[in-house]
């Protein structure tokens, strides 16, 4: 092909959605619906045993929303990278933007929802 070098022809490759930003979504998503439960268990347990189950799902959400957030960020720097044209270029900026967000809301409502169930626990 005239114009390339050495004549080679490159093909044009689609992009890729990001397998980091989707699972940084999905990690998002999880951590925001386990975040519900510990609200649920909290504010419904009763005592130190719904404090108990709280606790267990709030540690559980903390690190979803934990992952969410590492996967996100690492999807992104993937999604950045620029690649020469026969190399493969990544999409799903959106999907890791969600994805963070989604984490990090599911983190912070998870910690709000064991603050609650200690808080009704000792009263």
């Amino acid at each position: 092909m005239p114009g390339t070098p050495f004549a080679v022809v490159h093909l044009d490759v689609p992009p890729v959605t990001s397998g980091l930003a989707v699972g940084s979504l999905v990690a998002g998503i999880t951590s925001i619906l386990v975040s519900i439960l510990v609200f649920c268990f909290g504010a419904v347990g009763g005592g130190a045993n719904g404090a108990w189950a709280a606790g267990a799902f709030a540690m559980l959400g903390s690190l979803t929303g934990a992952g969410a957030v590492v996967a996100g960020l690492l999807g992104m720097r993937q999604i950045r990278r620029p690649a020469p044209p026969p190399a493969v270029r990544f999409a799903g900026r959106g999907l890791a933007i969600a994805g963070i967000s989604g984490g990090g809301a599911g983190l912070v409502l998870s910690l709000l929802g064991l603050g609650m169930a200690l808080l009704l626990a000792l009263t």
